[in-house]
């Protein structure tokens, strides 16, 4: 019989840690690994630009040209990442985003592009949100007296959704969290025949502080907030209830969105999920970690590899990051 620490009599035999006694033993037992093939990174790309402009609030991330998404595209690839998620900030906004559906629109083109580059190696996939579009900064068409139009902003998805088809998107992102919005982009893509695209679907996405940065990125013209459409973040069961409705409204992927402030979300809807979870790591979760690397608090890679793993360990099948490509070189060097 031998004694742990504080005193406590335990049998010689049991001994958690001999399996973490070597690094080969580690591996052996490690529950969970992290994969470039289930990792997707986001990109954002700005009209007019001649060259890929810093985000301030996001070191290292940048708005692209055209060409310069060309080559993060390729890297991606390169990297074996499983997919890019497209972004876009017009030169033009209006009042019911008419640039999202505009076939020469940036979101349009840079699909386009992204699809010429990826081919079969990525996964493709579009932001479907009117929110960068429109000059009010909602994710939908408004009331004259300024509500979200639940209805009319569906006929707007659906029309977004064809013209990303169109362009060349795998797969379209619905972000708005209006009600209803997976049934009526899946009716679109099937009646025009796009019936491979795929549908991944916000299904429990919160109205976040961790999304500032973001807003700086797509140049956000959001006077107000989303409280009204986004969820409540006091709120976990309404999770379930709104996945349940958009796969059986026909969404292909669900998603959990912000990541690391909701793993308990996420690891309630990987437990019941019929169909593939996503996580989105967003960019106030990668600002504070750039931002405690770049002060000496943390350690930059093992807080970036942490992160990411805790969001796989809570059940995410994969995870939209902004450390993707990064974290690929680190984990291709890893599994040599």
């Amino acid at each position: 019989m031998s004694t742990d620490p504080i005193g406590v009599p335990t049998p010689g035999r049991v001994r958690p840690r001999r399996l973490r006694a070597t690094p080969a033993v580690r591996r052996l037992v490690r529950e969970v690994d992290v994969h470039p093939r289930q990792l997707v990174l986001p990109v954002f790309v700005r009209e007019g630009l001649d060259e890929p402009r810093a985000i301030a609030s996001m070191p290292g991330v940048v708005q692209h040209t055209l060409d310069s998404l060309r080559g993060a595209v390729a890297q991606a690839a390169a990297a074996r990442l499983g997919g890019v998620m497209v972004f876009a900030v017009p030169r033009v906004r209006d009042a019911v985003g008419s640039q999202a559906t505009a076939p020469e629109g940036i979101l349009n083109r840079a699909l386009t592009v992204a699809a010429q580059e990826a081919g079969d190696a990525l996964v493709v996939q579009a932001d479907l949100c009117l929110d960068e579009f429109t000059d009010h900064g909602h994710c939908g068409v408004l009331t004259p007296d300024g509500r979200v139009d639940n209805d009319a902003t569906l006929v707007r998805y659906a029309e977004m959704a064809l013209a990303q088809a169109a362009a060349g998107a795998h797969l379209v992102g619905l972000s708005g969290m209006m009600d209803g919005q997976v049934a009526a982009v899946r009716d679109a893509l099937d009646a025009a025949g796009y019936d491979e695209v795929a549908v991944l679907a916000y299904a429990a996405k919160y109205a976040s502080a961790f999304y500032g940065p973001f807003r700086d990125a797509v140049e956000s013209q959001l006077v107000g907030d989303r409280r009204t459409y986004q969820m409540d973040p006091a709120n976990r069961r309404e999770a379930a209830r709104e996945v349940a409705i958009d796969i059986a409204e026909g969404a292909d992927v669900v998603m959990v969105k912000p990541a690391m402030a909701y793993l308990d979300v996420l690891a309630d809807v990987a437990a019941t999920s019929s169909v593939p979870v996503a996580a989105y790591a967003v960019s106030g979760e990668y600002a504070m970690i750039e931002a405690a690397a770049a002060a000496g608090w943390i350690e930059r890679e093992r807080a970036i590899r942490e992160s990411v793993l805790s969001i796989r360990r809570a059940g995410a099948d994969h995870v939209l990051t902004y450390h993707a490509t990064e974290l690929a070189g680190w984990l291709a060097e890893e599994y040599r």
